[in-house]
């Protein structure tokens, strides 16, 4: 799958990557996605298109999105941006960040049904 990677937004990925304050991406990093944990290999703040994604599966074509509240006031652009990763022929399950904080197991069961069903098509 072409992964639409974006050159140009490299450094402002890793300026996210080393600034990131949202408690919710680092706890579901080290927690359910880092060193491979869930059998596919995910990256943090990854370029793509127009946009930096919070964490990407290039081998099954997942992006996981935490929504902080930041995005409480988003929901237009937010979808515009979903529309069109998936045009790209992404798929996308966002959590808020409560839910990464208070619900880890069931991020966790989402996360390794999207893996199951991804690896499957």
């Amino acid at each position: 799958m072409n992964s639409h990677y974006n050159p140009s937004l490299k450094t402002n990925a890793r300026e996210l990557r080393i600034t990131s304050t949202l408690k919710a991406e680092k706890f579901i990093w080290k927690a359910l996605l880092s060193r491979n944990q869930k059998g596919v290999k995910f990256k943090r703040q990854r370029p793509i298109d127009h946009f930096i994604v919070d964490f990407f599966s290039q081998e099954i074509g997942l992006i996981v999105e935490i929504d902080g509240n930041s995005h409480s006031n988003c929901g237009d652009y937010d979808r515009y941006r979903q529309n069109r990763l998936e045009s790209l022929g992404y798929s996308i399950i966002r959590f808020s960040e409560g839910e990464v904080l208070n619900e880890i197991d069931k991020v966790n069961e989402r996360i390794v049904h999207a893996i199951y069903v991804l690896r499957r098509s």
